[in-house]
């Protein structure tokens, strides 16, 4: 079961979907564009523990952490 992390001002919400149903794919692949289409970040954990930025919705990811745009002042 893959999963997507969603970090905001409220804390984190998590999306676990099946990438062998057809359904529940489109809708984690609609969700990682309308996030990073808001500014969000998003991030693949490798399997040695690492961390990758993706640009692109990639349905074999186990974890992907979307963070938000950071703002300076």
């Amino acid at each position: 079961m893959a999963t997507q992390i969603v970090m905001d001002h409220l804390g984190d919400s998590r999306h676990h979907f099946d990438a062998s149903d057809a359904k529940a794919l489109a809708e984690a692949e609609r969700r990682f564009k309308v996030l990073t289409g808001d500014g969000f970040t998003a991030a693949v954990r490798q399997a040695d523990g690492g961390v990758s930025l993706v640009r692109s919705f990639d349905p074999n990811a186990e974890e992907t952490v979307f963070f938000p745009r950071l703002v300076g002042g």
